[in-house]
């Protein structure tokens, strides 16, 4: 096996909540694996872990919303990252509202975008989605540096690691 850590040790991702609806239940996580994949038609892919509860909601979703974070929002990355949805209503102190066919959004995240699921991809210990995006909103004032993996970090996973 090669050891690939050097590589990915290199790379600092942004950090993303993707949030989920289906069935009346909302789910919603902290997302280092993300990125658009597609100019024209315009795709973004987004991958989940399969132990996530969000992953389950999101299984039977039409739509997710990928919100990016900006630097200056450790909490939202330590409720959505270090909480599990399987115990913990993480929308209960979250001020939210539906989007477009349902969608969850944070009111929080000044950036986001709301993808309809195109296709779900097999990636080993977490799924792909296939998000063609439907809506999106970046809220005026100056650009924030986005939360990056390195900035998250110290955030233990609410779910088990894989």
């Amino acid at each position: 096996m090669t050891d690939f850590d050097p590589f990915t040790d290199m790379v600092d991702s942004p950090m993303y909540v993707v949030t989920a609806e289906a069935a009346g239940e909302r789910a919603g996580c902290l997302v280092g694996f993300g990125s658009q994949c597609s100019i024209r038609p315009a795709r973004f892919v987004v991958w989940l872990s399969r132990v996530n509860h969000t992953y389950r909601v999101a299984e039977h979703a039409e739509r997710l919303t990928v919100h990016l974070l900006h630097r200056d929002q450790g909490r939202l990355a330590r409720l959505f990252g270090g909480e599990t949805g399987d115990r913990t209503d993480k929308f209960t102190d979250v001020p939210w509202h539906p989007g477009p066919g349902g969608s969850v959004i944070l009111d929080e995240a000044p950036t986001w975008f709301v993808g309809r699921v195109e296709s779900r991809i097999d990636g080993g210990d977490h799924v792909g989605f296939l998000l063609a995006p439907e809506a999106a909103e970046t809220l005026g004032g100056a650009p924030a540096p986005p939360m990056s993996l390195s900035d998250a970090r110290g955030i233990t996973p609410g779910h088990p690691v894989n």
